[in-house]
């Protein structure tokens, strides 16, 4: 599943937000569990809308509820930016009330997933300076602290050199925007298609380095990497002082861990022992369908995450 499936699913469902009871009665007549198997993870688990919609209903806010019940501490909300206001306040709200986190949303004015930031052009640049402003706004709603960037595609017509420079300087007036506000870009280094400038973490690397702000760093998503270069580990100790952020899919199909042919345990414990205490974007699909296939998703994040 592509990123702008994700994103492109997160907006169709957004105006379910508020569908069905309400987040104090959906619930009610449950018994809180208080089963090992409901209790917080070792590392910082973040669903996102849909994913237990067949247990939740189709509210978000249900969802959310349900995705605190069942001992996750974040969600991930990648439309975020582009759901009306009072929809990002009532999230926004809820999370603060919950005392979880809300993971990145995708800074989108557009122009990701076409030829814009490499060109230089500067009606490009500015539309993404306008985006990054306006996601500050967003961000103050729900107490965000990442936001994805994606610079986009190859212009094919430029040197790599010129293409690399000209996403630097994108990348240094976003870092200006989002630096007073403390918040983070997390450059997402991706393997839906070959056009994509950003497909190696050593490049995403450079550029944070060249960009020299707090405000400018990696999203490290294992399934994209395991794809495009794999010797997952080695690249996240290489790359560590830029890591920002980290999502998660097994690979072949980007669904929940066991899956595929990645060694979450393994990758969780070493993330967890180098101190880790971010989030962890679970942005991948379930494998089967209904409320077994969501219970199969908290399942493999136990059995993953007992590692200790």
């Amino acid at each position: 599943m592509k990123r702008s499936e994700f994103i492109r699913n997160s907006l169709l469902t957004a105006g379910a937000i508020t569908t069905g009871a309400g987040i104090t009665n959906t619930f009610a007549a449950e018994k809180r569990s208080t089963a090992f198997g409901d209790k917080t993870f070792n590392l910082d688990y973040a669903p996102h809308q849909g994913m237990f919609e067949n247990h939740a209903g189709k509210s978000f806010l249900d969802q959310i509820q349900f995705m605190y019940d069942k001992g996750f501490r974040s969600i991930e909300d990648n439309g975020y930016l582009n759901r009306p206001v009072e929809e990002q306040e009532k999230i926004g709200n809820l999370l603060s009330k919950l005392g979880m986190r809300m993971g990145v949303f995708v800074v989108d004015g557009g122009d990701n997933w076409k030829t814009s930031l490499t060109t230089g052009k500067k009606e490009f640049k500015d539309k993404f300076v306008e985006t990054c402003k306006k996601s500050v706004e967003a961000a103050k709603r729900c107490n965000a602290k990442w936001l994805t960037v994606v610079p986009g595609f190859y212009e094919r017509n430029l040197p790599y050199g010129n293409q690399f420079a000209n996403v630097i300087d994108a990348m240094r007036a976003g870092a200006e925007v989002f630096e007073p506000h403390g918040l983070i870009m997390v450059l997402e280094t991706l393997s839906d298609t070959p056009e994509l400038f950003l497909q190696k973490t050593n490049e995403t690397y450079a550029v944070c380095k060249a960009v020299k702000s707090p405000s400018c760093k990696i999203l490290y998503d294992i399934y994209h990497m395991q794809r495009t270069e794999g010797d997952l580990i080695k690249t996240i100790d290489r790359c560590w002082d830029e890591i920002a952020y980290i999502q998660i899919g097994d690979n072949p199909g980007r669904k929940e861990p066991t899956t595929g042919e990645i060694n979450y345990k393994n990758l969780f414990k070493h993330l967890h022992k180098k101190g880790y205490k971010g989030v962890m974007g679970m942005e991948h699909g379930n494998s089967k369908g209904g409320k077994e296939g969501e219970l199969a998703v908290i399942s493999a994040y136990r059995t993953e995450d007992n590692f200790l």
